[in-house]
């Protein structure tokens, strides 16, 4: 992952707003990186510029291999399924789906594997988070801990290249959140890029690189607990 000199500016009624004023931000695989910062720092929009759901206004974004800011609204969608996971602080699982086909879903959608093979994956990846006994389990029947790991498992179905966590632990008591952040830690450990958004200290310390954010700008970088 690597961003050089990405600027976002958005234009309203009241003038123009820049919201990313210049971001330098590279990460290696297997690096656990945190963004920190204050509400309006520009976190959500870096996150959203870097998976391709909103497009930077100047500079670059490579994400393996891909010129991110390059790709039509189409095909942001198509290459955001294979190379990003994303996982929201609010989980975004359909409730009418079980655990392992809402982690079959992605699979579904890139046209990856049969459906045979598919639920093997997901209950696989479920084991990876230590839910995989709630595999045919609904949403609603699991702790807000639980669904935020099987978040995490469908975000890493089609094992891309890069896990993006925006607030995840953000409605989840200490105990909870240290389980889900283990799972990060984890993820890590066997190689994969996780990139995670949080305003909480103690979050971002489990990371291997803490990076804090204002006014649009990396105003300053420290090492976490971590070693990515």
């Amino acid at each position: 992952m690597d961003l050089h000199e990405v600027v976002k500016v958005y234009t309203g009624l009241g003038g123009q707003v820049t919201a990313l004023a210049g971001i330098d931000l590279q990460a290696r695989q297997g690096e656990f990186v945190v963004l920190t910062g204050k509400s309006g720092s520009g976190k959500t929009t870096l996150v959203n510029c870097l998976t391709g759901l909103d497009r930077c206004t100047s500079g670059t974004i490579v994400v393996n291999g891909t010129l991110v800011e390059r790709l039509t609204t189409e095909q942001a969608s198509a290459w955001r399924r294979q190379n990003v996971g994303v996982v929201f602080q609010s989980f975004e699982l359909l409730p009418t789906l079980t655990s392992a086909e809402n982690v079959m879903l992605p699979m579904d959608f890139a046209g990856r594997l049969r459906q045979g093979d598919q639920f093997r994956r997901a209950m696989e990846l479920l084991e990876s988070v230590g839910i995989a006994d709630h595999g045919r389990k609904v949403p609603s029947a699991l702790s807000g801990g639980q669904q935020q790991r099987l978040a995490i498992a469908r975000a890493l179905a089609n094992d891309p290249a890069i896990l993006v966590a925006d607030e995840p632990t953000g409605s989840l008591d200490s105990g909870t959140a240290d389980t889900v952040l283990a799972v990060f830690e984890g993820l890590v450990a066997r190689g994969k890029t996780v990139l995670l958004v949080t305003h909480d200290k103690e979050v971002a310390a489990h990371g291997s690189r803490v990076l804090n954010m204002s006014d649009g700008r990396i105003v300053g970088s420290a090492e976490g607990t971590a070693r990515g």
